[in-house]
């Protein structure tokens, strides 16, 4: 087998595995920012917080379809972000526990003051705001990625 043919095998056999662990394997989203923070410092990633309306924001259920969801974004979360969901449901069924709506309407002052439904921020593993989307991106999961990795690149790059 010549050496081209072995990295090609390689890359194939990498991305093969890449995309089974992120379809059985989802990246996990947290829900405990100052968790997030944590473990963005000790893994030198950053934060993407999504506040969102699970169960009656029609543009926020279509995001976490669409893209939030999607295998070509989990792939790039889950070596990259910390992910962290603000959800505020309004079914009665669906209620957060107390203290978790505490943790959530903390992160509402703080970065969603407006009650913007969906809103999508990208945040050093500081807690500072790079970068925000407002509403669904009506992107494809992987420009998303690629929007998200610009910001975290020019971020770098300072």
């Amino acid at each position: 087998m010549e050496r081209n043919d072995f990295n090609k095998t390689e890359m194939i056999k990498n991305l093969c595995f890449l995309l089974l662990t992120t379809c059985f394997f989802p990246p996990q989203w947290h829900t405990n920012l100052q968790e997030a923070k944590q473990i963005a410092q000790k893994e030198h990633r950053y934060i993407l917080l999504n506040f969102s309306g699970s169960d009656w924001c029609g543009p926020c259920i279509m995001l976490r379809k669409e893209i939030l969801d999607d295998p070509a974004f989990s792939a790039f979360a889950d070596t990259t972000l910390v992910l962290v969901n603000a959800d505020f449901p309004r079914m009665k069924k669906n209620q957060l526990s107390k203290e978790q709506q505490q943790l959530n309407d903390q992160l509402a002052d703080q970065y969603n003051a407006q009650g913007k439904f969906p809103l999508t921020l990208l945040l050093t593993a500081g807690g500072k705001i790079l970068k925000q989307w407002e509403g669904n991106p009506s992107v494809k999961a992987a420009d998303f990625s690629l929007q998200v990795k610009a910001v975290i690149d020019a971020d770098k790059a300072h």
